[in-house]
């Protein structure tokens, strides 16, 4: 039997027997009750229900609801996506800034090259906050908006197949599937409580519920709210291993999460749906003691523990879903407004990010609209079994950010400057189509092509071609070659963005004022993404190697005085622009091995193994790494299902050494901590469930067992490698109720 992840996904499954395939992700979005119609292809496509060698194939992982439950991340979601093969945490860039506020990146492509979505439907609140010339932004990402509780499964696409969703998704796609409507009413209730052993560090805590029923023969409904929070961690958690005089290094960000999400299902016959759906969510952070320089240091304990930044989002979606005799459609239209409130930061002179207690709050608001309609639909009787997919994506970013306009100088004399305007927005229009062949029994072959069109930078194609070819019935070979690209965010294409930095940021040898200035004239970013992979399965082994390799081109940077990015103006100074200047190649090796120790195919006792290892991520021109990640990452764990009940497991993560950049955005040489490494380093965990009853299960677990911390020794750019935290031993513990 045949699985069409391999025609949808390029190198995302391990069978190559499909008889029909469409779009992993909009099938993801699909409820288990409208995947069991008349028409099989949902039965074949639908990934979350693939069993555990499928979550550790080539190209996509599975995170399932019984994993969430028996291993539940504190807080945010990627800290139990990182545990999956290509997968790392860092910033978007090799600076170090914001080092604790790492998100999630896939195959090094960095995290603005991750496209998170929330049953299909893309997340873009990060993008409401400013990005500063090193390419960062101090924002905790899009990972953490929904509640472990409400999620069915987690579906993290890697490589080529991602390339389909349009831009962002260059290093691949982060997929959150929550939990449907049941037919039945039902609720689920779960408390969660985490407790480090150091007392400088923060501890987590975390509530939720989940309802879910009919209300009547045709509409059901599903509710979900959460509230959780992480302390900050002390001021004094890094003092001891500071090397720069004030301020400490700080400790990781405290977070407050607030969310409630309603969903209702209208069954308006048989084989149609229509759904609506609305969410409200608050995020605000707990103050750390995040510096610049050492200038306002003496205002981190007045302003520690406090919120500092505040985003408020809030969704608004309607989807339609039919089953036809000629195939399957989804049409589905979304609003997400973003509101940041922050603290106003140093734009104008000081270092970036500088606040104080006398900073007044600011406010941008970003909003999203999201319109996708696709059209599944087999075809049979010919030479070929196939399944053609259409669709459309049509898509408006509105961003309004009077504080980071309003803060720049006197604009008048600028190049491409546009009367001074907060506002600025985006439009992007697309339509894709793939043909998923089965031109044999053991061969399977995936065209795709992506035409958008974007008003600030124009027109893109992105083609793609995916096969899986089965050597035997448990050995299979697969590979992918796509074009992606990346859009110029509202940020970097708004002439009326500029900040001055006074020296501070400025080229190497040229004195201040200097101007970064948004550019109108940047091209997309693309990238040329290759992988191929061979894996096997059988009798409960699960083995498999990916090669991914990736030509990244026009790759958007502040600009250093080369190129034309550089102008002199009558006022004074000079204005660096973003441009496009730099190429790079990120490549790689994915691997897993999963070994049946006890039990039909490994179900009483299994050890189960994944293995990231970059060969080369850096920049062709100045041979700077993107971003600060391991070489490499070993995440193992032996899994035991003692009885029906009791599951036990023993988890061993180990990083390799990390190498930070050695030039500084400015361009100069790097010095003193800058140059820091990170050696490599092992966390153990010990993790166990237990079904009290059909109603009542519990977890807990210990995480860094031996308590390897690993700690901060400076600031913003001048940290090197060390520029995050590693908490120490920390107890958890978990009980979710189910009625």
């Amino acid at each position: 039997m045949a699985i069409a992840v391999a025609l949808g996904l390029g190198l995302g499954c391990t069978t190559a027997y499909a008889q029909t395939a469409t779009d992993p992700l909009e099938q993801a979005a699909r409820s288990e009750e409208e995947s069991n119609t008349a028409l099989s292809l949902d039965e074949i496509v639908v990934l979350g229900t693939a069993a555990e060698q499928t979550r550790q194939m080539p190209g996509v992982s599975i995170i399932g609801e019984q994993e969430l439950e028996r291993r539940p991340p504190a807080n945010d979601l990627s800290e139990i996506i990182r545990r999956q093969p290509g997968v790392n945490l860092t910033g978007n860039s090799a600076t170090g800034q914001y080092g604790n506020n790492r998100q999630i990146d896939l195959r090094g492509m960095g995290p603005e090259n991750t496209l998170i979505m929330i049953d299909g439907r893309p997340v873009l609140s990060r993008n409401a906050v400013r990005m500063g010339r090193s390419g960062e932004r101090n924002t905790r990402g899009d990972s953490n908006w929904v509640p472990a509780e409400a999620i069915e499964r987690i579906e993290v696409i890697r490589g080529p197949a991602a390339a389909r969703y349009g831009s962002g998704a260059s290093g691949g796609v982060v997929n959150i599937i929550t939990r449907p409507p049941t037919d039945k009413h039902s609720a689920t209730l779960t408390a969660y409580s985490k407790m480090p052993e150091n007392g400088d560090e923060g501890s987590s805590q975390r509530a939720g519920f989940v309802f879910s029923g009919p209300l009547s023969r045709t509409l059901s409904y599903r509710m979900f709210g959460n509230l959780n929070k992480t302390d900050a961690d002390s001021l004094d958690l890094n003092r001891r291993f500071q090397v720069d005089p004030n301020p400490p290094p700080a400790g990781r960000e405290g977070v407050e999460n607030k969310d409630i999400n309603g969903l209702l299902r209208w069954q308006l016959a048989d084989n149609q749906s229509l759904e609506f759906e609305a969410g409200y969510a608050r995020q605000g952070n707990i103050f750390a003691g995040e510096w610049a320089g050492a200038s306002n240091a003496p205002y981190a304990a007045e302003l520690w523990g406090e919120e500092t930044n505040v985003m408020y989002r809030r969704t608004l979606a309607i989807t339609h879903r039919g089953e036809w005799d000629f195939g399957s459609s989804r049409i589905t239209l979304q609003q997400e407004n973003t509101r940041n409130y922050r603290l106003g930061e140093g734009l104008a002179g000081g270092g970036e990010g500088t606040i104080s207690p006398t900073s007044t709050w600011n406010q941008s608001e970003l909003d999203n609209y999201y319109f996708n309609g696709e059209l599944d639909m087999p075809i049979t009787g010919g030479r070929f079994n196939q399944v053609v997919t259409v669709g459309t994506t049509l898509t408006r970013e509105k961003l309004d950010d009077p504080y980071s306009v309003t803060s720049s100088p006197d604009v008048t004399d600028f190049p491409q400057t546009r009367n001074g305007s907060a506002q600025t927005d985006a439009d992007n229009y697309a339509a894709y189509l793939e043909d998923n062949i089965e031109l044999t029994e053991r061969l399977i072959v995936t065209p795709g092509i992506r035409f958008d069109h974007h008003t600030e930078f124009g027109d893109n194609w992105s083609p793609s071609l995916n096969g899986s070819f089965a050597v035997t019935d448990a050995v299979t070979v697969q590979a992918g070659v796509a074009r992606a690209f990346k859009a110029p965010n509202l940020y970097q294409s708004n002439p009326n963005y500029i900040y001055t930095t006074m020296g501070n940021g400025c080229p190497d040898g040229v004195s201040g004022p200097c101007y970064i200035q948004g550019n109108a004239n940047l091209e997309a970013e693309t990238s040329l993404n290759k992988e191929i992979g061979i894996s096997y399965v059988e009798n409960g082994w699960n083995t498999g190697l990916t090669y991914f390799h990736n030509d990244y081109k026009n790759k958007i940077v502040a600009g250093l005085g080369s190129g034309g990015d550089v102008t002199s103006v009558p006022s004074g100074g000079n204005v660096y622009q973003w441009t496009n200047a730099s190429k790079a190649v990120v490549q790689g090796l994915e691997g897993n091995v999963n070994v049946p120790l006890l039990g039909p195919d490994g179900t009483v006792l299994s050890w189960n193994n994944n293995l990231t290892y970059m060969i080369e991520n850096r920049n062709k021109d100045t041979r700077e790494p993107l971003s600060v990640i391991p070489k490499y990452t070993l995440n193992s764990s032996l899994d035991w299902q003692a009885t029906d009940q009791l599951f036990l497991a023993a988890t061993v993560t180990h990083y390799g050494r990390q190498e930070p950049r050695h030039r500084t955005s400015s361009g100069a040489d790097a010095a003193g901590t800058a140059l820091s490494k990170r050696g490599s380093y092992t966390l153990f965990g010990l993790n166990a469930s237990y079904e009290v009853n059909d109603n009542l299960s519990l977890s807990a677990g210990i995480d860094n067992l031996f308590d390897k911390q690993i700690y901060r020794q400076s600031s913003q750019g001048q940290t090197g490698a060390n520029s995050y935290n590693e908490p120490g031993r920390a107890y958890w513990v978990s009980m979710t109720s189910r009625f």
